[in-house]
């Protein structure tokens, strides 16, 4: 009988059942060198601008810092495996790449709502009190994974799985129950090194470290102003996120599809998104297209900012007319990067534009971005990553 296993065999069962592809239950302690490492990575800067990493470094070093009560950690995986290539679309003109993840429903709303489902299922089974986590709140979810048995921290700091690669979204169930602890998991990474090569902007300056400032994903999402110009060329079409250095790890092929939850299914519309029509989009538009999707929460600004960099990366001068038509968007995170996009798709247009607008533009991001670019912009070039 069901009722007869003991309570974390119960809990993987009713959470393989909710949709999770792995679980596993660590102690509350039982990722000490985490603190040690968040630390260094925080005294280094390399969180940029995500301050809230600092903010609350205290509660997220370990669960006692957040909840002196919780007793063991539950880590779960749900599994959003792409059936296809992430980077068939290296080279497409004209299109935008989003990373797989936020190709469909918003993670934080699926995973939590299957979080909240196996906490009261759990309450119901063996009492204590718990608090359920994605993403959102100070937990260091990945290596409470992998001391729960999930799998390891990879050379790209992600979590990878033997069965799952590297496409698992985590949560996480603090509870005042002492429960039986998985094994951690093993690094088997081994001399591998495919993620640490395929960064476009060298992100990481040693395997097991991350320097989210240079990171594609931190640029397009969590950065809120001009991206750095040395990056611009190495973000090619990609419009949020990247997943390359997750894309070529060799345990992906392990990471059956047929596996991940359905509701990361990705939308047609968020696949391969037209540049042209991104570049078109006002605040209602935006919310119309990216509703439901963990894109929102970046804003019209930010998506049209990171557009207008893949367009100049593009060499399609049919996105001339688009670009030209957001030299005069209300943002100028949104104005400097048109400006740079046109510089970069037809010179004598720039030029012409440059002309006209340098002396009347009052943002000094904005000008810098008109003087930098002219007379020509391979001072610009001249610094751009591989």
């Amino acid at each position: 009988m069901e009722q007869d296993k003991p309570l974390p065999a119960r809990i993987k069962a009713k959470a393989a059942e909710l949709g999770f592809a792995a679980c596993g239950v660590a102690r509350a302690d039982a990722a000490p060198r985490a603190a040690e490492r968040l630390r260094q990575w925080l005294a280094d800067g390399a969180h940029g601008e995500m301050i809230w990493m600092e903010a609350r470094a205290d509660q997220r070093v370990s669960p006692a810092g957040l909840w002196p009560e919780a007793r063991s950690v539950i880590a779960l995986g749900m599994s959003y495996a792409p059936a296809s290539d992430p980077l068939a679309l290296a080279d497409v003109t004209g299109r935008g790449r989003i990373s797989v993840y936020a190709q469909g429903a918003d993670y934080h709303d699926v995973v939590k709502r299957a979080l909240k489902a196996l906490a009261r299922w759990l309450v119901e089974e063996a009492g204590g009190d718990l608090k359920v986590f994605v993403d959102t709140a100070p937990v260091m979810e990945k290596p409470l994974a992998e001391a729960a048995g999930l799998g390891w921290q990879g050379k790209h700091t992600n979590l990878v799985s033997r069965d799952h690669g590297s496409w698992l979204f985590l949560g996480a169930i603090y509870t005042t129950l002492d429960l039986a602890p998985d094994a951690p998991g093993n690094d088997n990474c081994g001399s591998c090194d495919a993620c640490q090569r395929a960064c476009p902007t060298d992100a990481f300056p040693e395997p097991y470290r991350l320097d989210a400032r240079r990171c594609i994903s931190y640029l397009t999402i969590e950065h809120a102003g001009p991206i750095p110009h040395e990056f611009r060329a190495a973000i090619g079409n990609r419009i949020y996120g990247c997943d390359d250095c997750l894309a070529v790890c060799p345990w992906n092929k392990f990471a059956a599809a047929a596996h991940a939850n359905r509701a990361f299914h990705p939308r047609a519309e968020l696949t391969a998104p037209a540049l042209a029509d991104l570049l078109a989009l006002d605040d209602a538009g935006f919310r119309q297209v990216f509703a439901g999707s963990p894109i929102k929460r970046i804003k019209r600004d930010r998506m049209v900012r990171n557009a207008a960099i893949a367009a100049g990366n593009s060499g399609d001068h049919r996105l001339v007319a688009p670009i030209a038509a957001l030299l005069d968007d209300a943002a100028p995170v949104v104005r400097g990067a048109a400006a740079w996009a046109l510089s970069r798709l037809d010179r004598a247009r720039f030029e012409a534009e440059r002309a006209a607008r340098l002396g009347e533009e009052s943002d000094p991001e904005v000008r810098a971005e008109w003087r930098d670019q002219a007379p020509s912009d391979a001072r610009s070039r001249s610094t751009e990553v591989r």
